[in-house]
């Protein structure tokens, strides 16, 4: 019991960490780019409303930045404090990337960050320009390092299991850097970050239209602030397609879950709203959906593109079945794959034996028998088929609320951007004494940062029982603490990102309310 605790309770600390960090990180990589494009309109026009605009956005941009590398460092850390099992188990892969996204953080960003600045009178115009947009990009490859190793949690390549060492070693460094679930997540994530970037903007002008002040300045704000948004959220869109072809190809399980699929047929349709039934277990009879409004064949173009393709459900994949070039088969049931992870474990343990008694033959038998089991080893800490399931309803409405509210977020940027072209007037636009565009972009900005939540929420529970998928369970991967322990970090950890938190939104309004 107490292990369920510390696991639960290491996993909410995590969580708790990677919440609010992702408050932050998104905001850097949307107005990052934005700021880019305020100097290089500056640096064209020479227009000192330009320069004024550059630099209170970039003003918001470093506050931010800030605190979103306080928060990276302490969520780095927990993988050494929280979860000593999984960094030893794969540590000389999933610290590669680290490593490097440490080497981008702590001297290029921050190199050029200094530069952006401070460097407004010790160098040129295009020296200062060439500092911004590398910031800019420097922060944008930060994220493709840290979600290079995110990716291979998702889906483990380029790596063998080393029998001497107990642990994994990496094997090819390109499939683990260029894998095609990495590049899809990376951008996927940018891009959306490129939308909430666009909306803050928005957002913040949009309180001077309410208070009628620099109205110029808000308006030049949200046509760059818009555009920006407005490209992110459709190019969002699109890497979101690929982004479902990589998981009906390397984690069914998650997209049987995010579409509540429990029986899969070809032709499958996909939910556009639905209810889940509470009572429906993979293995009854129960509806799955209370109600439901579905796209017929929907899901199995997304996974698939294919409007007959099959698309496992939860139940199917349990009982190993689906398919594979085009042929539903069978595969590899789970009961199958616990039985068989088991068996790995009984080699590494039989391999580790015949080590310490010096005897090399059992050895090598050994070894052979754990690297056939191997793709099953982390089943084998499984007691039942059921705990390799995740929870369906949390994913399940995470995932509908998030494409939802990118439809909402399409429709909000492309009339924005209309309105800052075509009929800026509307912007004041009034309605019994009630500013319409302004209230609107304040619902905006949280909408947006709630979809980005449910974003990670579908990518890392999608993922669960796994930290690293079909090698290593949660149960596997933690640190030897006591829950006290765990619980008394989470209390800590709660209180200073709050401050953090509370510091920041305090800082940022203290600027907002003074003005460019």
């Amino acid at each position: 019991m107490d292990l369920i605790n510390v696991v639960e309770w290491s996993r909410a600390q995590f969580a708790l960490t990677a919440f609010y960090h992702w408050l932050f990180v998104p905001l850097t990589l949307g107005l990052g780019i934005v700021v880019a494009i305020f100097e290089t309109i500056f640096h064209r026009t020479k227009s000192e409303e330009w320069l004024r605009i550059c630099k209170f956005w970039m003003t918001l941009f470093g506050v931010n930045f800030a605190i979103g590398v306080a928060t990276g460092i302490i969520l780095e850390f927990e993988f050494g404090t929280n979860w000593s099992n999984y960094s030893w188990f794969v540590g000389d892969i999933f610290g590669a990337p680290l490593a490097i996204e440490g080497i981008f953080a702590f001297f290029m960003e921050s190199t050029f960050f200094a530069v952006m600045f401070f460097g407004w009178k010790k160098f040129s115009p295009g020296q200062h320009l060439a500092a911004t947009w590398l910031t800019a990009f420097g922060a944008t490859v930060s994220a493709w390092w840290i979600l290079v190793a995110n990716s291979w949690m998702q889906h483990p390549i380029g790596m063998e299991f080393n029998a001497d060492q107990m642990r994994n070693v990496m094997v090819s460094f390109s499939e683990v850097a260029f894998s095609p679930v990495a590049v899809n997540k990376f951008f996927h994530t940018v891009l959306a970050s490129w939308c909430l970037g666009g909306v803050f903007v928005i957002t913040v002008s949009s309180w001077y239209l309410l208070k009628n002040r620099e109205i110029d300045f808000a308006v030049r704000s949200i046509k760059v602030g818009g555009a920006v948004g407005l490209a992110g959220i459709v190019m969002t869109m699109l890497t979101g397609d690929g982004s479902a072809v990589e998981v009906t190809r390397t984690q069914p399980m998650k997209l049987a879950a995010m579409e509540g699929l429990y029986d899969g047929q070809q032709g499958t349709p996909l939910i556009g709203f639905g209810i889940i039934n509470p009572d429906k277990q993979y293995d009854n009879d129960e509806a799955p959906m209370l109600f439901d409004i579905s796209i017929p064949k929907g899901l199995s173009i997304l996974g698939r593109h294919d409007p007959n393709a099959f698309i496992p459900g939860i139940k199917d994949i349990i009982e190993g079945k689906d398919m594979i070039d085009d042929k539903i088969i069978n595969t590899v049931s789970y009961a199958e794959r616990i039985k068989r992870g088991k068996k790995a474990h009984e080699a590494l343990a039989c391999f580790n034996e015949a080590k310490a008694n010096g005897d090399e033959t059992t050895m090598v038998e050994a070894e052979e028998a754990l690297k056939k089991d191997y793709p099953y080893f982390g089943y084998g800490y499984f007691k039942d088929v059921e705990e390799a399931i995740p929870n369906v309803p949390i994913i399940f409405y995470a995932f509908h609320l998030m494409v939802m509210i990118g439809g909402f977020l399409l429709v909000y940027l492309i009339a924005t951007m209309f309105i800052a072209y075509k009929r800026k007037e509307w912007f004041c636009f009034r309605w019994n004494n009630i500013a319409i565009f302004p209230i609107i972009a304040f619902i905006a900005l949280p909408l947006v940062y709630i979809c980005h939540q449910c974003g990670w929420i579908v990518a890392e529970m999608g993922r669960q029982p796994w930290t690293i998928q079909d090698i290593l369970p949660v149960q596997a991967a933690i640190s030897s603490l006591s829950t006290s322990q765990v619980i008394t970090t989470f209390c800590i950890f709660t209180v200073l990102f709050t401050i953090l938190l509370c510091a920041e939104v305090g800082i940022m309004i203290k600027q907002i309310k003074k003005g460019a």
